[in-house]
C-alpha cells in the first residue's frame, strides 16, 4: 500500500538502506516511514553479518520516547516483516519490576523496539544485549534528548564499546536518528557517535538552528522601525556584507527601499509590482564587491524562490511573517550556516549568519510563535519581550475559559505542553462548581463509600458516591428496572433529541442515558447510531436511536450520579505522560464494581480527587474491618507507577 517515497523520505532512505549514518528532521520527523522500509531492506543481506559473534542479541534496536509510540513503530515492523525473512521483532517494556526483567529470552530475536529507561533496566539483566547490534535507531529524537538525555548518552556509549572491539571490525556500524526539531544535543551525537552522517533537514525553519544563525532581537515602536534599520546597517564589518530586508507588501518595500536611497545606502527591491527583472537583480546580487561594503536587497516574500538566494549573510525582518515563513526567509543564508561535521568552533560563537527581527506593537499575531522558536534556538530575548508574551500567554489561556479544565492538570498536578493544549489550566468558577457531590462534602475533607463503574486509566475513575443510610440511587435502579419489566412500558422513542434523557436496556438491565451527540448526516436516515453518555456510571457509547426507550419524569428527578475521581499522588514512571495499559488491565480488574472508602481531599465541578482510596472488607462475626489493599501502593507495586508528591501542592495552588 505505499505508492512510493515522499520528499524527506527520498532523501532518508538511500542512505539508511547503504548502512550509513543518517540525522532527518523533519515536519513529518515522527513517522517511522523515515526508516522502516530502508531499514528492513538492509537487513535482508545476511551476508554482512557473518562476522558477528555466533551469540543471543538483536541486530537492530529503535529507541522510542515512551510506550505508546513504541507500540506503533511495533505494530508496523510486524506489518511490514511479512515481505522480508522473519527477524522475530519484540517489543519490550519494563518497569521496575526486577522479576519480570530478568525473565525476558531475547534468544532469536533480531529487532527490539523499546525505550531508554526500558532498555536500561533490561541491559542490567542481559549485559550481551549489544554485542551483535548493527543498527540503532533514535526516534523522535528530541524528545528522547529532553526527557531521557542522561540514558540516550548512556546507551551511545555502550553501543560505541561494543563496535570498537577487534571482532566487530567488518561488521555494519549505523545510527540513524529522527525527529521534528533540531536539538542541540544532536551536535554532541554526531561528533561523538557517527561516522560521515548524511544530514537531511527538509523542515525550512529548523536548518538555520542546525547552521548556528545569530539571531537578534530589536524591540522597537513601528515609528522607529526605519531609523533602527538605518543603524543596523552602518556597515563595519571587514567582509562584504550581503544583506536582505523582508517586508510584508509592495508598500512597505517602496518605503523602505526610499528610506535607503535617501540616506545613501545602495539598495535593490524586487516586488511583484517593480519595474526591475529578476536577472537585472541577480546579476547585481552577484557582482563583485569590495570588501567592507554591502549590498542591500528589499523585498516581499513572494520572491524568494524565482530569486534563489542562499549566500546572504544577514536577514532583517522589517515585518514579521509565520514562523514557517520565517524559516524559508533564513534559508537564503544557507551558504553561510556552519556545518555541525566540519565546523569545531559550532560550541563557540559562530556568526557567518545573522538574522535581525524588528519587533513592534503590530506584530503581537506572530510574536508567540518567534518567541517560542527563538527560545528554541536558545537566542537571547529581551526581558520586555518575556513580560509582553506572558501577557499573550495569558489572553490565550482567557480564550479557553469556556474549555474543560485539562485532564493531565487533573491527573498529574501539571500540564507539560500548556501552550498547545486545547483546555484550560486556570478556574472558572461557573463550571467548576460541584456537582453530584452531596454538600458535606464539599464543605469539608470527608471519607465516603465510593464505587468504580468505569476505569478510564490507572487513576481516573467514574463512579457513584454511596450513602450508607439510605442510597437513593439504589431505590431508584430497582424502580426502573420493575417498570421497564413490563413489555407495555418498553416505548421506543421517535424522535431523538440531543441532551435529553432515555432509558436503555443493556443484557438484562435498564440505564439512564443521555444523548450527548447525534451526526447530521444520520438525522435523515431511519435508524441511525447515537452518541450516549450512562449518566450513573460515566461511560460513554454508540447505540442505534430505535433502543433508546422513553424515560418517565419521575425517573429523571434524581440528578446524575456519576462523580470522576482521580487518586492522588502517583503517576506514570520514565516520564509518561499516559499509564501503560498493563497497569490500567490490573488496576480495572482489581477495583470495578467493588466497594471502596476513599478520603475526597478537594472537588471541583463533577470531580472529586481522593487520597486515600481503600478497599476494606467487613468481618460481622468478628465485629471487625480489614484494609485489603490501598489503590495507590497497588499502582506502585506494578512496577510502572512512581511517587507524585507535588500532585496535591499544586492542585492547591490551582
Amino acid at each position: 500500500k505505499i505508492l512510493g517515497p515522499n520528499f524527506t523520505e527520498s532523501y532518508c532512505w538511500p542512505p539508511v538502506a547503504r548502512g550509513c549514518d543518517v540525522v532527518a528532521i523533519s515536519y513529518e520527523g515522527n513517522n517511522p516511514f523515515l526508516y522502516i522500509p530502508p531499514v528492513l531492506t538492509f537487513l535482508q543481506s545476511g551476508s554482512c553479518y557473518k562476522a558477528l559473534p555466533n551469540r543471543n542479541g538483536p541486530l537492530a534496536l529503535i529507541l522510542c520516547p515512551g510506550w505508546k509510540k513504541a507500540q506503533l513503530v511495533f505494530e508496523l515492523l510486524k506489518t511490514y516483516e511479512r515481505c522480508s525473512r522473519q527477524l522475530h521483532p519484540m517489543l519490550i517494556i519494563l518497569g521496575q519490576n526486577k522479576e519480570e526483567t530478568r525473565s525476558v529470552k531475547i534468544q532469536g530475536c533480531e529487532v527490539i523496539v523499546t525505550t531508554p529507561y526500558s532498555l536500561l533496566r533490561l541491559f542490567e539483566h542481559h549485559n550481551l544485549l549489544f554485542c551483535r547490534l548493527c543498527h540503532l535507531v533514535l526516534d523522535e529524537i528530541e524528545v528522547l534528548f529532553s526527557d531521557a538525555t542522561e540514558q540516550v548518552f548512556t546507551i551511545l556509549d555502550c553501543y560505541k564499546k561494543a563496535i570498537i572491539t577487534e571482532e566487530r571490525e567488518y561488521s555494519p556500524h549505523q545510527i540513524i536518528a529522527v525527529g521534528t526539531c533540531w536539538n542541540k544535543h544532536i551536535a554532541r551525537l554526531i561528533k561523538e557517535f557517527m561516522n560521515d552522517p548524511y544530514i537531511v533537514i527538509t523542515a525550512t525553519e529548523e536548518a538555520p538552528i542546525y547552521g548556528n544563525v545569530q539571531q537578534v532581537v530589536q524591540l522597537c515602536t513601528n515609528s522607529e522601525r526605519t531609523a533602527v534599520l538605518l543603524k543596523i546597517l552602518d556597515f563595519t564589518h571587514d567582509n562584504l556584507q550581503k544583506v536582505l530586508v523582508f517586508t510584508n507588501s509592495v508598500n512597505e518595500a517602496e518605503m523602505v527601499h526610499k528610506a535607503l536611497r535617501s540616506n545613501s545606502i545602495f539598495a535593490l527591491k524586487i516586488h511583484k509590482e517593480s519595474e526591475w527583472n529578476f536577472k537585472y537583480i541577480l546579476e547585481q546580487w552577484t557582482k563583485k564587491y569590495s570588501s567592507g561594503t554591502g549590498v542591500v536587497l528589499v523585498l516581499t516574500d513572494d520572491c524568494m524562490q524565482s530569486l534563489g538566494i542562499t549566500d546572504a549573510t544577514c536577514v532583517i525582518h522589517f515585518s514579521l511573517p509565520s514562523p514557517r515563513i520565517f524559516g524559508q526567509r533564513l534559508h537564503s543564508m544557507s551558504d553561510n550556516f556552519c556545518n555541525v561535521i566540519e565546523d569545531s568552533s559550532v560550541d563557540q560563537e559562530c556568526t557567518k549568519a545573522r538574522s535581525v527581527i524588528l519587533l513592534t506593537e503590530s506584530s503581537a499575531c506572530h510574536t508567540l510563535g518567534i518567541l517560542r522558536y527563538l527560545q528554541h534556538a536558545e537566542a537571547e530575548i529581551p526581558p520586555e519581550l518575556h513580560d509582553f508574551t506572558a501577557k499573550m500567554l495569558e489572553a490565550e489561556e482567557d480564550k479557553k475559559f469556556s474549555r474543560p479544565l485539562c485532564a493531565y492538570l487533573k491527573t498529574f498536578g501539571i500540564c507539560k505542553n500548556r501552550t498547545v493544549c486545547p483546555d484550560r489550566h486556570q478556574i472558572n468558577l461557573q463550571i467548576d462548581m460541584p456537582q453530584n457531590i452531596p454538600d458535606e462534602v464539599t464543605r469539608t475533607p470527608a471519607c465516603v463509600t465510593i464505587i468504580p463503574l468505569h476505569i478510564v486509566n490507572a487513576t481516573n475513575y467514574f463512579g457513584r458516591i454511596v450513602d450508607k443510610r439510605k442510597d437513593e440511587y439504589t431505590i431508584l435502579a430497582e424502580e426502573i428496572n420493575e417498570y421497564f419489566k413490563k413489555s407495555s412500558n418498553k416505548t421506543s422513542v421517535k424522535n431523538v433529541e440531543k441532551l435529553a434523557f432515555y432509558g436503555l436496556c443493556e443484557k438484562t438491565l435498564f440505564h439512564r442515558v443521555q444523548v450527548v451527540e447525534i451526526s447530521p448526516k444520520e438525522e435523515e436516515n431511519l435508524f441511525f447510531n447515537v452518541k450516549i453518555k450512562y449518566i450513573d456510571e460515566g461511560r460513554t457509547s454508540q447505540v442505534p436511536s430505535y433502543q433508546l426507550l422513553h424515560l418517565p419524569a419521575r425517573f429523571q428527578c434524581l440528578p446524575p450520579q456519576a462523580v470522576e475521581f482521580v487518586v492522588c499522588r502517583v503517576k506514570p514512571i520514565d516520564n509518561e505522560i499516559e499509564w501503560n495499559p498493563k497497569v490500567t488491565h490490573y488496576i480495572n480488574h482489581k477495583i470495578k464494581g467493588k466497594l471502596h472508602e476513599a478520603k475526597i481531599v478537594y472537588t471541583l465541578g463533577n470531580t472529586a480527587w481522593v487520597d486515600p482510596m481503600v478497599r476494606v472488607t467487613r468481618l460481622t462475626d468478628l465485629k471487625m474491618s480489614i484494609n485489603e489493599y490501598n489503590v495507590r501502593s497497588e499502582i506502585l507495586s506494578t512496577g510502572l507507577g512512581a511517587d507524585n508528591p507535588e500532585h496535591i501542592t499544586e492542585l492547591q495552588k490551582l
